[in-house]
């Protein structure tokens, strides 16, 4: 797994979840439930002050887990799993992690065991 800080541009359901994502140039489908959480951010390190009234945003940061895989390389295409930040303020998204999937390989019981 690789930590970034990389510009992505998501395009979201209504609901806010993501659905379409174009990265170096590529574009991908979200091909499975994305999953969202909070993590805690050092907000007094990376702001010089926090505003009267500014809660949301400001402490927690809204991670999406996303699978996707390419537009156009029809259903055998590999999956690749991103973590991905949303920037409350801005709308603006960047891409947080890239996770290493294992190729999964199916295994036959032996019958004869």
């Amino acid at each position: 797994m690789g930590l970034f800080s990389e510009s992505v541009t998501v395009t979201c359901a209504e609901t806010g979840q993501p659905q379409r994502i174009q990265w170096q140039t590529r574009d991908y489908c979200v091909c499975a439930e994305p999953v969202r959480w909070f993590e805690r951010r050092q907000w007094w390190i990376e702001e010089s002050r926090a505003p009267l009234g500014t809660g949301a945003g400001l402490v927690d940061h809204e991670i999406w887990r996303v699978q996707l895989q390419e537009d156009t390389a029809g259903p055998t295409a590999k999956t690749i799993t991103l973590d991905l930040v949303r920037h409350l303020g801005s709308g603006r998204w960047r891409l947080l992690r890239i996770h290493d999937a294992a190729p999964s390989q199916a295994v036959e019981p032996d019958e004869a065991a």
